[in-house]
Protein backbone atom coordinates (compact mmCIF):
# COMPACT_ATOMS: atom_id res chain seq x y z
CA UNK A 1 0.00 0.00 0.00
CA UNK A 2 1.48 3.45 -1.13
CA UNK A 3 2.33 5.61 2.04
CA UNK A 4 2.59 9.24 0.79
CA UNK A 5 1.93 11.50 3.73
CA UNK A 6 1.17 14.71 2.39
CA UNK A 7 1.58 17.95 3.72
CA UNK A 8 -2.07 18.74 3.18
CA UNK A 9 -3.27 16.09 4.59
CA UNK A 10 -0.89 15.80 7.69
CA UNK A 11 -2.77 19.62 8.43
CA UNK A 12 -6.23 18.05 8.08
CA UNK A 13 -5.49 14.90 9.85
CA UNK A 14 -4.69 17.51 13.28
CA UNK A 15 -8.27 17.86 13.23
CA UNK A 16 -10.17 14.69 13.29
CA UNK A 17 -11.22 13.74 16.49
CA UNK A 18 -10.51 17.31 17.93
CA UNK A 19 -14.20 17.31 19.15
CA UNK A 20 -13.04 14.54 22.25
CA UNK A 21 -9.40 16.06 22.54
CA UNK A 22 -10.86 18.63 25.35
CA UNK A 23 -12.74 15.39 27.21
CA UNK A 24 -15.77 15.88 27.05
CA UNK A 25 -18.80 13.95 24.68
CA UNK A 26 -19.13 10.32 23.54
CA UNK A 27 -16.50 9.55 20.96
CA UNK A 28 -18.43 8.73 17.88
CA UNK A 29 -17.78 5.70 15.33
CA UNK A 30 -18.83 5.82 11.84
CA UNK A 31 -20.53 2.52 10.01
CA UNK A 32 -21.00 3.07 6.65
CA UNK A 33 -22.32 0.37 5.11
CA UNK A 34 -24.65 -1.18 2.11
CA UNK A 35 -28.56 -0.85 4.34
CA UNK A 36 -30.06 -0.84 0.56
CA UNK A 37 -28.43 -2.05 -2.57
CA UNK A 38 -26.92 -5.59 -3.32
CA UNK A 39 -25.71 -6.93 0.09
CA UNK A 40 -28.55 -5.31 2.26
CA UNK A 41 -29.09 -8.36 3.71
CA UNK A 42 -25.77 -8.81 5.06
CA UNK A 43 -25.23 -5.36 6.42
CA UNK A 44 -27.33 -5.45 9.32
CA UNK A 45 -25.42 -7.90 11.23
CA UNK A 46 -21.93 -6.39 10.04
CA UNK A 47 -23.46 -3.05 12.18
CA UNK A 48 -24.60 -5.45 14.72
CA UNK A 49 -20.80 -7.01 14.89
CA UNK A 50 -19.42 -3.37 15.43
CA UNK A 51 -22.03 -2.09 17.68
CA UNK A 52 -21.20 -5.11 20.04
CA UNK A 53 -17.70 -4.23 20.53
CA UNK A 54 -18.79 -0.75 21.05
CA UNK A 55 -21.19 -2.09 23.72
CA UNK A 56 -18.65 -4.45 24.99
CA UNK A 57 -16.22 -1.66 26.08
CA UNK A 58 -18.76 0.69 27.39
CA UNK A 59 -20.06 -2.17 29.61
CA UNK A 60 -16.54 -2.09 30.68
CA UNK A 61 -16.47 1.97 31.27
CA UNK A 62 -15.44 2.93 28.14
CA UNK A 63 -12.00 3.97 26.73
CA UNK A 64 -10.04 7.47 27.63
CA UNK A 65 -11.05 8.02 30.84
CA UNK A 66 -14.71 7.07 31.06
CA UNK A 67 -15.68 8.00 27.33
CA UNK A 68 -18.54 6.03 26.11
CA UNK A 69 -18.18 5.09 22.17
CA UNK A 70 -21.34 5.95 20.14
CA UNK A 71 -21.65 4.10 16.52
CA UNK A 72 -23.49 6.16 13.79
CA UNK A 73 -24.84 4.61 11.09
CA UNK A 74 -25.03 5.78 7.51
CA UNK A 75 -25.64 3.74 3.70
CA UNK A 76 -22.90 3.80 1.27
CA UNK A 77 -25.60 1.70 -0.85
CA UNK A 78 -22.63 -0.35 -1.45
CA UNK A 79 -22.36 0.39 -5.11
CA UNK A 80 -23.44 4.14 -5.01
CA UNK A 81 -20.55 6.43 -4.78
CA UNK A 82 -22.53 9.29 -4.38
CA UNK A 83 -24.55 8.11 -1.84
CA UNK A 84 -21.82 6.69 0.04
CA UNK A 85 -19.37 10.07 -0.18
CA UNK A 86 -21.85 12.22 0.60
CA UNK A 87 -22.80 10.14 3.76
CA UNK A 88 -19.43 10.02 4.53
CA UNK A 89 -18.96 13.96 4.34
CA UNK A 90 -21.88 14.17 6.94
CA UNK A 91 -20.80 11.73 9.74
CA UNK A 92 -17.44 13.34 9.44
CA UNK A 93 -19.33 17.44 9.23
CA UNK A 94 -22.05 16.79 10.78
CA UNK A 95 -22.16 13.73 13.21
CA UNK A 96 -18.19 14.22 14.47
CA UNK A 97 -16.93 10.41 14.12
CA UNK A 98 -13.33 10.15 15.15
CA UNK A 99 -13.23 7.17 12.73
CA UNK A 100 -15.27 5.41 9.87
CA UNK A 101 -15.69 1.59 9.85
CA UNK A 102 -16.24 1.23 6.32
CA UNK A 103 -17.21 1.68 3.57
CA UNK A 104 -18.33 -1.79 2.10
CA UNK A 105 -18.58 -2.43 -1.20
CA UNK A 106 -14.87 -1.94 -2.56
CA UNK A 107 -15.90 0.84 -5.44
CA UNK A 108 -17.56 3.35 -2.90
CA UNK A 109 -14.74 2.36 -0.13
CA UNK A 110 -12.00 4.13 -3.04
CA UNK A 111 -14.44 6.80 -3.50
CA UNK A 112 -14.62 7.56 0.15
CA UNK A 113 -11.06 7.10 0.81
CA UNK A 114 -9.80 9.80 -1.61
CA UNK A 115 -12.55 12.17 -2.18
CA UNK A 116 -13.40 11.97 2.09
CA UNK A 117 -10.90 10.10 4.10
CA UNK A 118 -7.87 12.11 3.12
CA UNK A 119 -9.18 15.26 2.72
CA UNK A 120 -10.63 14.95 6.22
CA UNK A 121 -7.47 13.10 7.75
CA UNK A 122 -10.02 10.86 8.54
CA UNK A 123 -8.74 6.86 9.49
CA UNK A 124 -10.96 4.55 7.60
CA UNK A 125 -11.34 0.29 8.57
CA UNK A 126 -12.94 -1.74 5.92
CA UNK A 127 -13.83 -4.75 7.20
CA UNK A 128 -15.28 -6.20 3.77
CA UNK A 129 -13.86 -3.98 0.43
CA UNK A 130 -11.54 -6.68 -1.18
CA UNK A 131 -10.16 -5.39 -4.16
CA UNK A 132 -6.85 -5.71 -5.02
CA UNK A 133 -6.79 -2.23 -6.15
CA UNK A 134 -6.58 -0.69 -2.46
CA UNK A 135 -3.52 -2.81 -1.88
CA UNK A 136 -2.11 0.17 -3.83
CA UNK A 137 -3.90 2.55 -3.52
CA UNK A 138 -2.76 5.83 -1.85
CA UNK A 139 -4.38 6.47 1.52
CA UNK A 140 -1.77 8.71 3.57
CA UNK A 141 -2.07 6.24 6.53
CA UNK A 142 -5.38 6.59 6.24
CA UNK A 143 -6.75 3.40 5.41
CA UNK A 144 -6.92 -0.41 6.96
CA UNK A 145 -8.75 -3.59 6.48
CA UNK A 146 -9.50 -6.02 8.43
CA UNK A 147 -10.79 -8.76 4.87
CA UNK A 148 -8.19 -9.88 3.02
CA UNK A 149 -7.85 -9.21 -0.61
CA UNK A 150 -9.45 -10.77 -3.21
CA UNK A 151 -5.87 -11.46 -4.59
CA UNK A 152 -5.86 -14.57 -2.44
CA UNK A 153 -9.53 -15.49 -2.79
CA UNK A 154 -9.04 -15.87 -6.56
CA UNK A 155 -6.60 -18.19 -5.87
CA UNK A 156 -7.89 -20.29 -3.49
CA UNK A 157 -11.08 -21.05 -5.74
CA UNK A 158 -8.86 -21.77 -8.46
CA UNK A 159 -7.76 -24.62 -6.10
CA UNK A 160 -11.14 -25.59 -4.76
CA UNK A 161 -12.42 -26.15 -8.44
CA UNK A 162 -9.36 -28.09 -9.99
CA UNK A 163 -9.63 -30.32 -7.04
CA UNK A 164 -13.25 -31.04 -7.72
CA UNK A 165 -12.45 -31.81 -11.16
CA UNK A 166 -13.87 -28.82 -12.87
CA UNK A 167 -11.74 -28.05 -15.75
CA UNK A 168 -13.65 -25.22 -17.87
CA UNK A 169 -15.51 -22.55 -16.64
CA UNK A 170 -18.18 -20.03 -17.86
CA UNK A 171 -17.53 -16.37 -15.36
CA UNK A 172 -19.74 -14.01 -14.97
CA UNK A 173 -18.82 -10.47 -13.17
CA UNK A 174 -20.37 -7.26 -11.24
CA UNK A 175 -19.24 -4.51 -12.99
CA UNK A 176 -17.41 -2.51 -10.89
CA UNK A 177 -13.89 -2.41 -8.60
CA UNK A 178 -14.83 -5.84 -6.74
CA UNK A 179 -16.30 -7.93 -9.87
CA UNK A 180 -13.36 -6.80 -12.10
CA UNK A 181 -10.87 -7.57 -9.15
CA UNK A 182 -12.27 -11.14 -7.96
CA UNK A 183 -12.92 -12.22 -11.58
CA UNK A 184 -9.35 -11.52 -12.88
CA UNK A 185 -7.50 -12.29 -9.68
CA UNK A 186 -9.46 -16.12 -10.24
CA UNK A 187 -9.53 -16.08 -14.08
CA UNK A 188 -5.20 -15.56 -13.77
CA UNK A 189 -4.97 -18.66 -11.20
CA UNK A 190 -7.27 -20.62 -12.82
CA UNK A 191 -5.95 -20.86 -16.23
CA UNK A 192 -2.07 -20.69 -14.92
CA UNK A 193 -3.75 -24.47 -13.35
CA UNK A 194 -4.54 -25.49 -16.71
CA UNK A 195 -8.57 -24.70 -16.26
CA UNK A 196 -10.21 -23.00 -19.29
CA UNK A 197 -12.31 -19.82 -19.18
CA UNK A 198 -14.91 -20.49 -21.95
CA UNK A 199 -16.26 -16.87 -21.72
CA UNK A 200 -15.64 -13.64 -18.86
CA UNK A 201 -18.35 -11.16 -19.22
CA UNK A 202 -19.45 -8.67 -16.91
CA UNK A 203 -23.16 -7.99 -16.11
CA UNK A 204 -25.16 -4.78 -14.30
CA UNK A 205 -26.64 -5.03 -10.84
CA UNK A 206 -30.25 -4.12 -10.55
CA UNK A 207 -31.69 -5.58 -13.65
CA UNK A 208 -35.13 -7.17 -14.01
CA UNK A 209 -34.08 -9.34 -16.85
CA UNK A 210 -30.64 -11.41 -17.27
CA UNK A 211 -31.93 -13.53 -20.29
CA UNK A 212 -29.56 -11.71 -22.98
CA UNK A 213 -26.07 -12.41 -20.09
CA UNK A 214 -27.51 -15.97 -19.87
CA UNK A 215 -27.58 -16.81 -23.42
CA UNK A 216 -23.65 -15.84 -24.14
CA UNK A 217 -22.67 -17.41 -21.05
CA UNK A 218 -24.35 -20.91 -21.87
CA UNK A 219 -23.23 -20.43 -25.88
CA UNK A 220 -20.02 -20.60 -24.36
CA UNK A 221 -20.20 -23.53 -22.40
CA UNK A 222 -18.51 -25.02 -19.40
CA UNK A 223 -18.83 -27.27 -16.73
CA UNK A 224 -19.89 -24.69 -14.21
CA UNK A 225 -20.84 -21.13 -14.00
CA UNK A 226 -18.57 -18.87 -11.55
CA UNK A 227 -20.69 -15.92 -10.21
CA UNK A 228 -18.39 -13.00 -9.13
CA UNK A 229 -21.36 -10.81 -8.15
CA UNK A 230 -23.77 -9.84 -5.01
CA UNK A 231 -26.13 -12.11 -3.46
CA UNK A 232 -29.39 -9.77 -3.41
CA UNK A 233 -28.97 -8.19 -7.01
CA UNK A 234 -27.28 -8.98 -10.57
CA UNK A 235 -25.66 -12.40 -8.94
CA UNK A 236 -29.37 -13.41 -7.94
CA UNK A 237 -30.61 -12.48 -10.85
CA UNK A 238 -27.90 -14.37 -13.25
CA UNK A 239 -28.68 -17.43 -10.89
CA UNK A 240 -32.42 -17.96 -11.24
CA UNK A 241 -32.13 -16.96 -15.20
CA UNK A 242 -29.77 -19.66 -15.30
CA UNK A 243 -31.58 -22.38 -13.92
CA UNK A 244 -35.02 -21.20 -15.46
CA UNK A 245 -33.12 -21.73 -19.02
CA UNK A 246 -31.24 -24.75 -17.90
CA UNK A 247 -28.33 -23.22 -19.12
CA UNK A 248 -26.10 -23.94 -15.61
CA UNK A 249 -27.13 -26.04 -12.81
CA UNK A 250 -23.91 -25.57 -10.20
CA UNK A 251 -22.75 -22.37 -9.08
CA UNK A 252 -18.92 -21.43 -7.98
CA UNK A 253 -19.68 -18.72 -5.39
CA UNK A 254 -17.03 -15.72 -4.43
CA UNK A 255 -17.37 -13.67 -1.10
CA UNK A 256 -19.91 -11.03 -2.46
CA UNK A 257 -22.40 -14.25 -3.11
CA UNK A 258 -22.45 -15.87 0.39
CA UNK A 259 -24.99 -15.27 2.30
CA UNK A 260 -28.43 -16.77 4.20
CA UNK A 261 -30.31 -14.79 1.36
CA UNK A 262 -29.01 -16.52 -1.78
CA UNK A 263 -30.16 -20.41 -0.45
CA UNK A 264 -33.49 -18.76 0.82
CA UNK A 265 -34.56 -16.94 -2.35
CA UNK A 266 -33.03 -19.54 -4.95
CA UNK A 267 -34.08 -22.64 -3.38
CA UNK A 268 -33.64 -26.15 -3.66
CA UNK A 269 -31.73 -25.77 -7.08
CA UNK A 270 -28.54 -24.44 -5.54
CA UNK A 271 -27.91 -27.54 -3.34
CA UNK A 272 -24.50 -28.32 -4.96
CA UNK A 273 -22.78 -25.29 -5.41
CA UNK A 274 -20.18 -23.96 -3.38
CA UNK A 275 -18.17 -21.31 -2.43
CA UNK A 276 -15.73 -19.23 -0.06
CA UNK A 277 -15.95 -16.03 2.10
CA UNK A 278 -13.29 -14.92 4.35
CA UNK A 279 -13.67 -16.47 8.32
CA UNK A 280 -11.67 -18.84 10.48
CA UNK A 281 -12.78 -21.33 13.13
CA UNK A 282 -11.31 -22.01 16.50
CA UNK A 283 -11.18 -19.96 19.51
CA UNK A 284 -12.11 -16.93 17.62
CA UNK A 285 -15.00 -18.75 15.84
CA UNK A 286 -16.41 -19.86 19.17
CA UNK A 287 -15.83 -16.94 21.30
CA UNK A 288 -17.54 -14.72 18.61
CA UNK A 289 -20.27 -17.14 17.96
CA UNK A 290 -21.16 -16.21 21.93
CA UNK A 291 -20.91 -12.81 21.01
CA UNK A 292 -23.65 -13.08 18.06
CA UNK A 293 -25.76 -15.16 20.76
CA UNK A 294 -26.10 -12.71 23.35
CA UNK A 295 -26.55 -9.67 21.08
CA UNK A 296 -29.11 -11.02 18.74
CA UNK A 297 -27.32 -11.22 15.70
CA UNK A 298 -25.95 -14.20 13.08
CA UNK A 299 -21.81 -14.01 13.91
CA UNK A 300 -21.17 -16.35 10.99
CA UNK A 301 -22.79 -13.77 8.61
CA UNK A 302 -20.16 -12.50 5.81
CA UNK A 303 -17.84 -9.72 7.22
CA UNK A 304 -19.45 -9.54 10.99
CA UNK A 305 -16.36 -10.94 12.64
CA UNK A 306 -14.26 -8.66 10.90
CA UNK A 307 -16.71 -5.46 11.49
CA UNK A 308 -16.71 -6.84 15.09
CA UNK A 309 -12.54 -6.38 14.62
CA UNK A 310 -12.59 -3.12 13.18
CA UNK A 311 -14.31 -1.44 16.01
CA UNK A 312 -11.96 -3.29 18.15
CA UNK A 313 -8.72 -2.25 16.53
CA UNK A 314 -10.20 1.57 16.49
CA UNK A 315 -10.71 1.61 20.33
CA UNK A 316 -7.55 -0.37 21.11
CA UNK A 317 -5.79 2.21 18.89
CA UNK A 318 -7.15 5.13 20.93
CA UNK A 319 -6.43 4.27 24.18
CA UNK A 320 -3.03 3.57 23.07
CA UNK A 321 -2.64 6.95 21.92
CA UNK A 322 -4.39 8.22 24.50
CA UNK A 323 -6.74 10.10 21.86
CA UNK A 324 -9.70 9.95 19.38
CA UNK A 325 -7.43 12.50 17.36
CA UNK A 326 -6.72 10.40 13.97
CA UNK A 327 -3.02 12.17 13.87
CA UNK A 328 -2.44 10.73 17.25
CA UNK A 329 -3.72 6.91 17.07
CA UNK A 330 -3.68 5.93 13.59
CA UNK A 331 -0.09 5.07 14.05
CA UNK A 332 -1.37 2.60 16.49
CA UNK A 333 -3.56 0.30 14.77
CA UNK A 334 -1.04 -1.77 13.48
CA UNK A 335 0.52 -2.32 16.45
CA UNK A 336 -2.38 -3.51 18.37
CA UNK A 337 -3.61 -5.62 15.64
CA UNK A 338 0.18 -7.40 15.81
CA UNK A 339 2.61 -9.77 17.56
CA UNK A 340 4.30 -8.98 20.64
CA UNK A 341 1.54 -8.48 23.15
CA UNK A 342 -1.09 -10.91 25.08
CA UNK A 343 -3.83 -12.63 22.17
CA UNK A 344 -7.19 -10.79 22.89
CA UNK A 345 -10.18 -12.68 21.90
CA UNK A 346 -13.80 -12.25 21.24
CA UNK A 347 -15.44 -10.78 24.89
CA UNK A 348 -11.98 -9.92 25.81
CA UNK A 349 -11.69 -6.21 25.15
CA UNK A 350 -11.62 -4.78 28.80
CA UNK A 351 -8.78 -7.14 29.88
CA UNK A 352 -7.11 -5.83 26.25
CA UNK A 353 -7.49 -2.06 27.43
CA UNK A 354 -6.97 -2.54 30.84
CA UNK A 355 -3.61 -3.84 29.49
CA UNK A 356 -2.76 -0.95 27.30
CA UNK A 357 -3.44 1.53 30.19
CA UNK A 358 -0.88 -0.65 32.51
CA UNK A 359 1.64 0.15 29.78
CA UNK A 360 1.50 -3.46 28.29
CA UNK A 361 1.19 -5.17 25.08
CA UNK A 362 -1.64 -6.78 22.97
CA UNK A 363 -1.93 -8.81 19.93
CA UNK A 364 -5.50 -8.68 18.67
CA UNK A 365 -6.80 -11.56 17.47
CA UNK A 366 -10.38 -11.23 17.55
CA UNK A 367 -12.99 -12.66 16.08
CA UNK A 368 -11.69 -13.32 12.20
CA UNK A 369 -7.74 -14.25 13.55
CA UNK A 370 -6.28 -10.69 12.30
CA UNK A 371 -3.04 -10.01 11.31
CA UNK A 372 -2.21 -6.69 9.51
CA UNK A 373 0.58 -7.26 6.85
CA UNK A 374 1.85 -4.83 4.39
CA UNK A 375 0.41 -1.25 4.41
CA UNK A 376 -2.24 -2.41 6.50
CA UNK A 377 -4.52 -4.99 5.52
CA UNK A 378 -5.32 -8.34 6.71
CA UNK A 379 -3.67 -11.79 6.19
CA UNK A 380 -6.91 -13.71 6.02
CA UNK A 381 -8.43 -16.72 6.10
CA UNK A 382 -11.37 -18.58 4.38
CA UNK A 383 -14.58 -20.31 5.13
CA UNK A 384 -15.26 -22.75 2.43
CA UNK A 385 -19.11 -23.54 1.66
CA UNK A 386 -21.41 -25.65 0.04
CA UNK A 387 -25.20 -25.40 -0.32
CA UNK A 388 -26.80 -28.35 1.06
CA UNK A 389 -30.72 -29.10 1.94
CA UNK A 390 -30.94 -24.81 1.30
CA UNK A 391 -28.29 -23.64 3.67
CA UNK A 392 -24.18 -22.33 3.46
CA UNK A 393 -22.69 -25.12 5.14
CA UNK A 394 -18.99 -25.28 6.78
CA UNK A 395 -16.68 -27.61 5.09
CA UNK A 396 -13.59 -26.64 5.78
CA UNK A 397 -10.94 -23.78 6.30
CA UNK A 398 -8.10 -22.52 4.26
Amino acid sequence: MKKLLMATAATAIMGAGAAHADGHGAIKLGILFGFTGPIETLSPHMASGGEAAMAEVNAAGGILDGHMVEAVRADSGCIDNGLATSNAEKLISSDGISGLIGADCSGVTGAVLQNVAIPNGMVMISPSATSPALSTAEDNDLFFRTAPSDAREGQILSDIMMERGFKSAALTYTNNDYGKGIADSFAAAYTAAGGEITISAAHEDGKADYSAEIGALAAAGGDILVVAGYLDQGGLGIINASLDSGAYEQFALPGGMIGDSLPENVGPDLNGSFGLIAGVGGDSAEKMAMIGETGGFDSTSSFTSETYDAAALFMFAMEAAGSSNAADYGSKIMEMANAPGEKIYPGELAKGLEIIRNGGDIDYVGGSAVELIGGGESGGSYRIIEVQDGANVTVEYR
